[in-house]
């Protein structure tokens, strides 16, 4: 994997994780990449200073040999720098949104409403998302009633 860091035309940074030089081409080239700060598919490479793992005497001896002698590892999210954990998670949450508007029917403010309906057969079993008050939320899952909260998008200046 080779990690790149990106912006997008706005100039917002982040980070990308891809299997080649030419997987990250063929992404940017169908708007398969977007930022994650203003959803802006115009994305290009931005400048980076190479990463230069080091090699303690452990890893010579733990690490189980690769075909240029060399372990390799993924960091892990929490290493990562906050700024590219909240990219991160932004991305994530953007893709969710994206997901639910494109899969289930906006029921807005009647959410709670028709949670029920569908709970009690009264209305056509289907994926619904909307607004509910915090007590509704509470209820509905009294009742027995599976609700997810979805985390807003967070707003950012561009």
């Amino acid at each position: 994997m080779i990690r790149f860091s990106l912006a997008c035309e706005r100039e917002h940074e982040f980070e990308g994780w891809f299997k080649s030089n030419a997987g990250f081409d063929q992404q940017v080239a169908v708007g398969g990449i977007e930022c994650p700060f203003c959803g802006s598919s115009q994305i290009r490479k931005a400048l980076m200073a190479p990463a230069i793992a080091k090699r303690t005497r452990r890893d010579d001896q733990d690490a189980p040999p690769t075909s240029s002698g060399a372990a390799t590892s993924l960091p892990s999210p929490t290493s990562a720098p906050p700024a590219a954990q909240l990219a991160a998670a932004v991305h994530l949450v953007r893709a969710l949104h994206k997901h639910i508007e494109a899969n289930l029917e906006n029921v807005g403010e009647r959410f709670a409403e028709e949670a029920r309906r569908i709970h009690y057969g009264e209305a056509e079993e289907r994926g619904i998302y909307g607004q509910a008050s915090h007590s509704d939320v509470e209820a509905l899952v009294d009742e027995g009633i599976a609700v997810k909260l979805i985390p807003p998008l967070p707003e950012f200046d561009s």
